[in-house]
């Protein structure tokens, strides 16, 4: 059998990929994956990541790295902005070839942020808000979902005093409300308080509205932000996980760590994610 140059490179990345594969703990799940089927999300950029730059350095930096999707924390768009301002804010973006998906972590402590939240993501155009809403307010933030067509992503955060620790609390806390409002799984935090980030990926997939990508020195509480693959996270199966599920939203990259000089860190971490992205797909 003749082989053409394309094929004898792709076997050739099979037999790489394989071992590989191995060596992390994920090739018979991938064996199991329909090799057709390629990952739907997209890599976006949460501009904490970014938070002790500029707006304009906040894009220019996120393109270099190659991203095309972004998620404004405040100090890069106020939440008291004008609506001229903010479609001003989205159109830079957009000037600069990035998407401005999302806004967020919005803490929503009344119904008057609850109701400025929603027009602020309205007047960026943005269709999702990463959250922590007072539990009260969600009748509230219901309406508006079915209102706006806006997803609401409720993100996890570690300790105590922390409104919402884990995916499960999350999906415990929406009960019936509209299927729009979900979670942002912040992957490094879930690990640090001990949840199973494989399994919650595939119990509440239906309710997975936006990802935050990290990685952790350890996953315990005392974990630390670095660099994806210099540590504990099993990064590889998540991925795995997500791509099984057929997630096709946002995962976003917030590298809290180097936070006067992130972008080395934040470049080689997407580098590891498409790496390990293209492995799980040429299987």
């Amino acid at each position: 059998m003749k082989f053409s140059r394309r094929r004898f490179f792709q076997h050739s990345l099979q037999a790489a990929a394989i071992p590989a594969l191995a060596g992390l703990g994920i090739a018979s799940a991938v064996a199991q994956t329909p090799a057709a089927v390629r990952p739907q999300f997209r890599l976006g950029m949460a501009s904490f990541s970014l938070r002790n730059f500029n707006r304009a350095q906040a894009i220019q930096m996120t393109r270099r790295a190659g991203i095309e999707y972004m998620c404004f924390k405040d100090m890069h768009l106020p939440m008291d902005s004008t609506n001229e301002y903010i479609a001003a804010a989205a159109e830079e973006c957009r000037r600069a070839g990035l998407k401005l998906y999302g806004c967020g972590v919005v803490y929503m402590s009344n119904a008057a942020e609850v109701h400025n939240t929603f027009r602020y993501a309205q007047a960026a155009g943005m269709n999702t808000i990463i959250a922590s809403p007072r539990p009260d307010l969600l009748p509230l933030i219901d309406e508006k979902v079915k209102e706006t067509g806006i997803y609401i992503a409720i993100h996890n955060h570690v300790g105590g005093e922390a409104r919402y620790r884990t995916p499960a609390s999350i999906v415990e806390t929406v009960g019936s409300l509209d299927r729009r409002i979900g979670m942002c799984l912040d992957i490094g935090n879930a690990a640090r308080v001990g949840d199973d980030v494989v399994r919650s990926i595939h119990t509440y997939k239906d309710r997975i509205h936006d990802i935050h990508l990290k990685d952790e020195t350890e996953a315990t509480p005392q974990g630390r932000n670095t660099i994806f693959g210099r540590g504990v996270l099993d990064l590889p199966a998540y991925m795995l996980a997500l791509h099984q599920i057929g997630y096709d939203r946002i995962a976003s990259i917030e590298y809290e760590a180097e936070a006067n000089d992130p972008l080395p860190g934040i470049m080689e971490s997407v580098g590891y994610i498409r790496g390990v992205l293209r492995m799980i797909t040429s299987v």
